[in-house]
């Protein structure tokens, strides 16, 4: 079944309403934000970084990191960093997982993701649940391909799932942590994430992202809908 989903005409704003995104736009001050927090992130969790590196190493033979293709301010994509949370061959496994399983086939069409996804390890899943995978992504912030808060970054496959408001997506980098991110994440489904990402442009203010930046804290320590 196609993930189909029809929302009241006035759920999305209309391109023509986001005056309001130019109060906080993608320039000097949001970047100098988001330098500061990254580089004073990755001296504060450099010890943690270093022991999440070696326990992958020691718990499952493969690289420490994982780079994936994501799409990013403008349109355009960028390698998105984390720490390797699945299996080494963990394409070809989802592969035979999909062609096999239809109930799994279903649920990655309609979310991208598995609720029992056998390809994470057993360390790979204790770092998703505590966000400690995505602690590479400081290093993408710095070299200005994502910010700490926006829109989480997509594949372009699930372009077309933003249909017309694609380009509004485009309009900011992603983030490593925003609404969804602090809405409980795995627990929202998938209109109502691009539903918080079209809100979230059309009303993002400097204010609004410290108080995600906040938020985001109890929500990683919860393990909110985090999967």
């Amino acid at each position: 079944m196609r993930d189909v989903y029809i929302e009241p005409r006035d759920a999305f704003p209309k391109h023509a309403q986001l005056r309001t995104w130019n109060r906080w736009p993608q320039g000097v001050p949001s970047r100098a934000l988001d330098i500061a927090i990254a580089a004073l992130a990755l001296l504060f969790f450099l010890p943690l970084f270093l022991l999440v590196a070696i326990a992958i190493k020691l718990a499952d033979p493969g690289p420490v990191f994982f780079r994936h293709r994501r799409v990013g301010l403008g349109g355009k994509t960028f390698g998105c960093w984390k720490f390797r949370t699945m299996v080494v061959d963990a394409e070809q496994r989802l592969a035979a997982i999909l062609a096999s399983d239809p109930e799994a086939a279903r649920e990655w069409h309609e979310s991208q993701k598995l609720t029992h996804d056998p390809r994470v390890t057993w360390l790979g899943n204790f770092l998703r649940r505590s966000s400690l995978d995505e602690l590479p992504q400081l290093f993408n912030v710095l070299m200005g391909e994502m910010s700490i808060v926006g829109p989480r970054p997509i594949v372009e496959t699930e372009a077309a799932r933003y249909g017309q408001h694609f380009a509004l997506y485009c309009l900011v980098r992603p983030g490593i942590t925003g609404l969804w991110q602090i809405s409980g994440r795995s627990d929202v489904r998938y209109f109502e994430r691009v539903l918080m990402d079209v809100r979230y442009v059309s009303s993002r203010t400097m204010l609004r992202d410290l108080r995600i930046i906040v938020l985001t804290v109890p929500s990683v320590l919860a393990a909110r809908g985090s999967r």
